[in-house]
């Protein structure tokens, strides 16, 4: 396939990324696409939460103050979502529809970009989009559409151009990314993509998944996570709470039980997977009983990468029409839970020590483990190298 040599470097425009994983990789995108582009900003918003809309307005007002006199465009789920308001912003110059965001010609530009390195170490590969589900919570159906895969030799490309970039490791990423392949012919599973990945590229050392549905883990994946060392031991569960009765109002499509199960199955064949979760606290209609089941997951399950997200209702969501949490309650709750986790975490680290690690380094002086343990390098340790790190103590050497 053909890859593309990144040389003298290219002038990008700033681009402001919120949320998720996804809208990283599609900000790299945008970035490359846009190269060249003079005194432009684009806010590639999120709308996942009332706060997530909240933070970027905020980014917006922030942007355009730092750039008063750039053209100032804005994508995104908030883009779509939160139209009207961000729309009568007067520091917003124009939307641009998610949809169309990775399409030249939404931006009026020529279909073909000079690549521009990449601000990440780490690449952010979005081989899907979209979600099929309809989870009562959720409004991101609406600003990403149906479910949509990147084909296999799409993929492929994608990879090979990060790499020849510079990439030290590969992040598969995208809304619903275990829905992969169901809209491709013959309904491939994802741990064929990983496969496929795997063997096309033998001098990619760091594979690593973003957050998934554990109940979607097909067997061939089941079987890279276990034992395919170039498969990093982290597994990012989107699990949203530790109560059956929550699950089903929130029509989630598994279990507590399926939830332990699966960690359980790995951590027998792979002992040093690290377990992280998205978790929200204060979902409508939970009960001090409910939350206690939230809470006591995050040890059975040894969560030590955990996203809490305390409940903030959206409007035309069917959660937003049951009865509501009081929000001081979802506060605390919250506030448990992330105690919860640290403590869970710390004990964790404290595994970590005296252990040699390899670690990934980026910019600022720091990496990342296989485990996504953050890790702090030495002075002069080179962006994008991998090195080996032996942590002597948690202070000197591992960042909570």
């Amino acid at each position: 396939m053909g890859r593309v040599r990144v040389n003298a470097p290219v002038k990008a425009p700033e681009v402001v990324s919120l949320g998720c994983r996804l809208n990283i990789s599609e900000s790299e995108r945008i970035r490359a696409m846009l190269a060249g582009e003079d005194n432009l900003v684009v806010v590639n918003s999120c709308a996942v939460t009332s706060e997530a809309v909240r933070q970027t307005r905020q980014a917006i007002r922030k942007a355009r103050k730092a750039n008063p006199d750039a053209r100032l465009l804005v994508t995104g789920c908030a883009a779509d979502i939160e139209r009207e308001q961000l729309a009568a912003m007067p520091e917003v110059d124009g939307l641009i529809a998610n949809e169309t965001k990775l399409d030249p010609r939404a931006w009026n530009v020529p279909a073909s970009a000079p690549p521009v390195p990449a601000l990440h170490t780490r690449a952010f590969v979005a081989v899907q989009n979209g979600c099929d589900h309809a989870c009562t919570f959720c409004v991101i159906p609406q600003g990403r559409g149906k479910s949509r895969s990147l084909t296999v030799p799409e993929v492929l490309r994608e990879v090979g151009t990060h790499l020849d970039a510079g990439a030290g490791e590969v992040v598969l990423t995208g809304v619903d990314v275990t829905s992969w392949g169901h809209d491709l012919p013959g309904s491939p599973s994802l741990g064929s993509l990983v496969r496929a990945v795997l063997d096309a590229f033998p001098a990619l050392t760091r594979i690593r998944m973003s957050s998934i549905d554990g109940i979607e883990v097909d067997e061939e994946l089941f079987e890279l996570f276990a034992s395919e060392k170039r498969v990093m031991p982290h597994i990012h569960l989107s699990l949203q709470h530790g109560n059956d009765l929550i699950l089903k109002r929130m029509k989630r499509r598994h279990l507590r039980a399926d939830a332990v199960e699966l960690v359980q199955r790995l951590k027998w064949q792979r002992p040093d997977i690290a377990v992280g979760a998205d978790l929200i606290a204060g979902f409508p209609t939970e009960t001090e009983e409910h939350h206690a089941e939230n809470l006591s997951i995050i040890r059975e399950l040894d969560i030590v990468h955990g996203h809490i997200f305390p409940y903030s209702p959206r409007p035309g969501t069917p959660a937003a029409r049951m009865p509501q949490v009081e929000r001081g309650t979802i506060k605390r709750r919250a506030a448990e839970l992330r105690a919860e986790v640290a403590k869970v975490r710390a004990e964790w680290l404290a595994t970590l020590v005296d252990k040699p690690l390899e670690v990934l380094a980026e910019r600022d002086g720091t990496g990342y483990s296989p485990e996504f343990a953050r890790v702090k390098l030495p002075e002069g340790t080179k962006r994008g190298s991998i090195v080996s790190v032996t942590p002597k103590t948690l202070e000197d050497n591992l960042l909570s």
